[in-house]
């Protein structure tokens, strides 16, 4: 427990007291599994995770079984903690985290790594999995980073590939019965998990490098353990969590949220979200207007989110949007809608929202030109685009921010000299319409390729091949009217080299860790220079990992994962990028054959999202 006489030298101290509306305190002494979850970030951040808050819905749903949260103490309350050698804690009942049974880390960001580690040092757990005894919590991971986890192998007891709503279930009863049986070597546990499908135990699996510094091999040591391990797959979506707790301190987005649907059929080649969270599935839309209505009643929120990658795809969403206007008529409620694509049907969905204030729209077209954004198959054509933001003018809204890439595969001066183009065209727009115009913002990143996509083997550009083309960028965007932001390059070269890295990469994240680096997303907190001293002083190069063309046929660090999305796909997508062509959402046209049409029936249903729900095909 942290004492009072500490917590008054902190910035926001609520951050660590509890008692939040809608908490749940389980009595500790009759739990039989306790499970500690943990979220490598500040509380800000973590209690706007969603896996986060429905991981603690299911478990302390389950008989006999305890879960509280545990997020990383922010840099001032770590020094105090260390000065007076106090245990991180658990926020429901305050017990140190090194009581509980079960650590399990959600990670979703590569760059979340080193806090990882700080917290189970102040937790008092031994980072290393090797160095960790029978007396210790099981360590635990999942999340997206955890379909390539090999750089976090050395640290994780056990990662969850894939959706978590039903193995985590399962991994807590099994937990249970060999607690119950006599609870003898963490080791015979482990062997008994790795049969579950979606677990991965690295310490069961033996990795061997060439020559040349790529994988030569990897096996596994037991005949229990897969040679590939599948991601689990929930084909139903479970009801959504109506009861989330509500934070005494404002929260990133400090507002309710649903998940409508899970996955993304638009096949955007750059995309890691959209191939691992593959197939689409839907909420039933009774649902959702339930959950809403609920959700706005246990919480007392004046702002709902419906949650999806690509919300306008949903089946029916005028009509959902209808019936939730009419559920929630007279109690000064607003709905949002992130993740739409820049068309005249989000334009239309975003003017029918109730209780939304006309400030702006958030979208990404990625590219500048029609032929680059055929390369990354985001079908938007500019004649599009440009409709979009006429209608978006006319409904009187008043500003817009864009997301582009720099560095995307084939791309030349002359799409960059595109991204300014668009935006001067969609700054005349705006000034048709209004004395004040349209004010744009634009966010400019690097684009890393991600594992899982068909741009895996690319290698990232180098900072001399981009830097003309930022300056080209810079200076247009600034002429045109535009206030640009950039992304941090020594956090694009540290992402993607920690993106597509392998086991090796765990000794660099330790010395990164011990020489200082924590909080690395947090562009003011970003040591690059220690991050380049931790690399070398582990005989390693992050370029060797950022900017190398991987071989189609290599061993990759993630090749063991299954994530259902077959390889073959993946290599003809890259293929049909380098020759520029398109392919269809597979609910609109024929199927992709992705690998998932094998698995999940009915995965790639055609719809039309403004006529209901999709129809079977024929």
């Amino acid at each position: 427990m942290i004492p009072d006489s500490i917590l008054s030298k902190v910035v926001k101290p609520a951050r660590y007291t509890g008692g939040e509306w809608n908490m749940v305190a389980k009595d500790w002494e009759s739990a039989e599994v306790k499970v500690a979850l943990a979220y490598p970030d500040v509380y800000d951040i973590g209690m706007s995770n969603l896996g986060i808050s429905i991981l603690y819905d299911i478990l302390n749903r389950q008989s006999g079984v305890l879960a509280e949260r545990v997020y990383a103490p922010w840099v001032d309350l770590d020094a105090e903690m260390r000065q007076a050698n106090l245990p991180l804690g658990a926020i429901e009942s305050r017990r140190p985290v090194r009581d509980f049974d079960i650590v399990g880390f959600s990670i979703g960001y590569e760059l979340a790594y080193t806090n990882v580690l700080n917290m189970l040092h102040l937790a008092q757990i031994p980072e290393r999995a090797a160095e960790r005894t029978d007396a210790h919590p099981l360590v635990i991971a999942g999340g997206s980073c955890a379909l390539n986890p090999e750089p976090m192998a050395d640290f994780i007891d056990l990662f969850v590939l894939g959706d978590g709503e039903d193995v985590i279930v399962e991994l807590v009863d099994l937990f249970r019965r060999w607690k119950k049986g006599g609870a003898g070597r963490k080791e015979d546990f482990l062997r008994q998990a790795v049969a579950l499908p979606g677990i991965y135990v690295p310490r069961f699996y033996e990795v061997s490098y060439g020559a040349q510094g790529g994988i030569a091999g990897f096996r596994p040591v037991i005949p229990e353990a897969p040679a590939r391990i599948r991601r689990r797959l929930i084909t139903k979506l479970p009801p959504p969590v109506s009861r989330p707790i509500v934070p005494y301190v404002q929260v990133v987005h400090d507002r309710g949220a649903i998940e409508i649907q899970r996955g993304c059929a638009r096949g955007c080649r750059f995309c890691q979200a959209g191939m691992i969270y593959r197939p689409m599935r839907q909420r039933p839309p009774e649902e959702i207007v339930g959950a809403v209505g609920d959700l706005v009643s246990n919480c007392g929120y004046d702002e709902v989110s419906l949650l999806s990658l690509s919300t306008g795809d949903y089946p029916g969403i005028k009509d959902l949007i209808g019936a939730l206007t009419r559920r929630l008529s007279g109690r000064y409620v607003s709905l949002s809608l992130p993740s739409l694509r820049l068309d005249p049907l989000s334009v239309e969905l975003a003017d029918s929202l109730p209780g939304r204030r006309k400030s702006g729209f958030t979208f990404a077209p990625e590219a500048g030109t029609d032929r680059l954004r055929r390369v990354i198959n985001k079908t938007l054509p500019q004649v599009d685009l440009l409709q979009a933001i006429e209608q978006a003018c006319q409904r009187e809204w008043l500003g817009l921010k864009l997301y582009f890439m720099v560095g995307l595969p084939t791309e030349t001066m002359e799409d960059i000299e595109g991204i300014v183009e668009l935006v001067r065209m969609v700054r005349r727009e705006g000034r048709k319409h209004s004395n004040r115009g349209l004010q744009v913002r634009v966010t400019v990143s690097t684009f890393i390729p991600k594992p899982h996509t068909p741009f895996q083997w690319l290698p990232m550009e180098r900072e001399e091949t981009l830097r003309p083309r930022i300056e080209l960028l810079r200076t247009g965007l600034r002429k045109a009217g535009a206030n640009p932001s950039w992304g941090n390059p020594g956090v694009s070269l540290l992402e993607a080299a920690l993106s597509r890295g392998d086991r090796r990469l765990g000794e660099v994240i330790h010395r990164a860790w011990t020489l200082g680096c924590t909080f690395d997303a947090w562009n003011e907190r970003l040591r690059a220079d220690l991050w380049l001293k931790a690399f070398e002083d582990c005989g390693l190069s992050p370029a060797d990992y950022a900017y190398r063309q991987l071989g189609m046929d290599e061993v990759l660090p993630w090749s063991h994962v299954d994530i259902g999305v077959s390889a073959s796909f993946l290599r003809r997508e890259y293929q049909r990028a380098l020759k520029g062509e398109e392919t269809a959402d597979c609910r609109r046209g024929a199927c992709a054959g992705c690998g998932l049409e094998s698995q999940v029936e009915g995965c790639h249903s055609r719809f039309d999202p403004a006529d209901g729900p999709p129809k079977e095909r024929s």
